[in-house]
């Protein structure tokens, strides 16, 4: 009886791997390209016709490769990067397994042609479908050049399944991108049917994200610096103002490779949340360097995922590299061209006469019609050197200790629009302020500050409360008790779904308890529905912070804003309320020229 198992031929085993490793066009540049950086090269080319169907030629000044060695590299698990079983515990390398080339060679005709630096000519190899067809010797520079002709020629399978071209140079673009980003001294040339997309010189950080992600990015960026034991976490984070509706604006990298990891992932989304609004993603670089023993990158062909021998310090890591950055809120931070300008100056005689017909006009007030609120007799405005009105009691005691003062504090106010927004002025802008969002981030911060402390302070009722439950909130009482009682609610049941609430949270004592109460037991609910723990805290104590703070339409003297403000400055994540809504708006003084068609040139004056 003949056996029905057979070993595969080797062109076919390798039209199978190839079928893992070669899934599209970018991948056979992330492969070769990835093979030119462990070269060492400092300039490499990627040219594409038709998204890469046609043609895709990799050139690099790497340190190139002898004949013997060329032949070698088209061999399956042929490579000079690892030499025995312990290597696999380092591997300091892009690339590493000896796939690639052998399986980009079976599905298309490959041209490799390479030379080192010792040698006088360099070789050319020509293959067709994984078969050598002609070597020979070649005149050229040092490094390498792998043309890719035909790619899936001779698997229509897989041929079919391609996109448009247009769809296809865009994966090769966004994967020269991320290997652009993580190599900043390398330069990179990317041509597309014969026009150049982008060609990048050799630069730092800063220049090559700003070039990918624009202009703005140049204003909106910030330092991540970040030392631990065994990690270092280094790298740019954005404000919210840049944040998109998906996560390609996330580059993340785990010792120069590029990953798509989702505790990486997790820890990156868990420090902006709150800063950004829900469903949206922030854009970042960040770079995580560790012992090589410390990460497995043989996980996947593509390379993309990895496993952490430790994955919750790393996580805790990035999480806290991260919100030390965010807590700042730097991007409210006052800019270079508004130092020197005082909040305050001494009305000069003719600006205290005008003064004086102003308070003339707040006395006497024929229309009755809406005004900045405080705009009063007893707090006058004066104009200053910077053409703004201010109270007359809202500038700092001492106009030389501004720079000693926070954000918030350092703001001249001019007073309040519709009881809902703090008017003031940052030197030359304006901003407004929604202080129920600015008391709704100080509130929350107290209470994530108090709750750590073990539990939040709470009020006892001078008359309890009785309050009649469903069964799913009354079973949530029984489930979530102690947690309840760390919340700062005193809750005791009176028979059946009946409830007594004997003491709530200090902050929310006076008002909206109750509300706030159901609310909570919603979220309760949601735990069996795999919440996770500490996103369930956080929406509670929003939602207990948002029953605590001034709502809309509430008036606020000079002293309370002013108390407010301070407060802002000794908050983390204070340009953000805990839903991630913004707490301010800066008008720059150019896009308030602009409404009024005003120009630096005087047109229009």
């Amino acid at each position: 009886m003949s056996s029905r198992i057979r070993i595969l031929p080797e062109n076919l085993a390798n039209r199978i791997a190839a079928g893992e490793v070669v899934e599209r066009p970018a991948a056979v540049v992330k492969e070769l390209v990835e093979n030119s950086i462990d070269a060492g090269a400092t300039d490499i080319l990627v040219e594409i016709e038709c998204g890469g169907r046609k043609l895709i030629r990799v050139v690099d000044n790497g340190c190139g490769m002898s004949r013997e060695d060329a032949l070698l590299s088209l061999e399956r698990h042929a490579t000079s990067k690892l030499v025995s079983d312990a290597d696999l515990d380092g591997i300091a390398t892009l690339g590493f397994r000896g796939e690639a080339l052998p399986s980009i060679a079976s599905v298309s005709r490959l041209t490799l042609a390479s030379r080192e630096n010792s040698n006088l000519e360099g070789t050319e190899i020509y293959s067709e479908g994984g078969r050598i067809v002609s070597v020979k010797a070649h005149g050229m520079a040092t490094g390498t050049s792998i043309e890719v002709r035909g790619l899936f020629f001779n698997t229509p399978a897989r041929l079919k399944f391609m996109r448009s071209s247009v769809t296809e140079a865009g994966h090769v673009g966004e994967l020269l991108v991320r290997l652009a980003i993580s190599r900043p001294d390398i330069r990179f040339t990317y041509i597309s049917d014969g026009k150049s997309q982008f060609r990048m010189l050799q630069g730092d950080l800063q220049s090559r994200v700003s070039t990918f992600l624009g202009n703005a990015s140049l204003h909106d960026t910030w330092p991540v610096v970040f030392s631990g034991e065994n990690i270092s976490i280094n790298g740019l984070v954005c404000g919210p103002s840049l944040a998109r509706s998906n996560s390609a604006g996330v580059y993340t990298y785990i010792n120069g490779r590029f990953i798509k990891d989702k505790v990486v992932h997790h820890a990156i989304f868990e420090a902006y949340r709150g800063v950004i609004d829900k469903g949206r993603f922030p854009v970042l670089v960040l770079f995580v360097e560790m012992p090589f023993s410390e990460v497995d990158v043989n996980v996947h062909p593509t390379k993309h995922e990895v496993r952490f021998r430790e994955q919750g310090k790393v996580h805790d890591c990035i999480l806290s590299a991260i919100g030390n950055v965010l807590s700042q809120s730097p991007w409210t931070k006052r800019s270079d061209q508004q130092s020197g300008n005082k909040l305050y100056t001494e009305p000069r005689p003719e600006a205290r006469r005008l003064s004086e017909v102003q308070d003339a006009l707040a006395r006497y007030d024929l229309s009755g019609t809406a005004k900045l609120t405080g705009f009063n007799p007893g707090s006058r405005a004066i104009p200053t050197s910077t053409g703004g009105l201010f109270y007359k009691n809202s500038p700092p005691e001492d106009d030389s200790d501004i720079d000693n003062k926070g954000y918030y504090s350092s703001l001249a106010v001019i007073g309040q629009y519709k009881s809902m927004y703090i008017v003031c002025q940052d030197g030359v802008d304006l901003v407004l302020i929604d202080q129920h969002a600015a008391h709704e981030r100080i509130a929350y911060q107290r209470l994530r500050s108090e709750h750590a402390g073990g539990s939040i302070e709470s009020q006892m009722l001078l008359f309890p409360e009785t309050v009649e439950l469903t069964y799913s909130e009354a079973a949530a009482v029984r489930e979530h008790e102690a947690r309840i009682a760390n919340l700062g609610f005193e809750i005791e049941n009176f028979g059946g779904t009946t409830h007594v609430i004997k003491a709530v949270p200090r902050l929310i004592a006076s008002a909206g308890y109750l509300s706030a109460f159901r609310e909570i037991l919603s979220e309760l609910e949601q735990l069996s529905r795999s919440v996770k723990a500490d996103q369930l805290l956080d929406n509670i104590l929003a939602r207990i912070a948002c029953h605590s703070v001034i709502r809309g339409n509430h008036a606020l003297s000079l002293p309370e804003i002013r108390a407010l403000l301070q407060q802002m400055d000794t908050t983390d994540f204070s340009a953000t309320c805990p839903h991630g809504r913004p707490v301010l708006v800066k008008i720059a003084l150019p896009e308030i020229e602009k409404m009024f068609r005003r120009s630096k040139s005087g047109v229009g004056e």
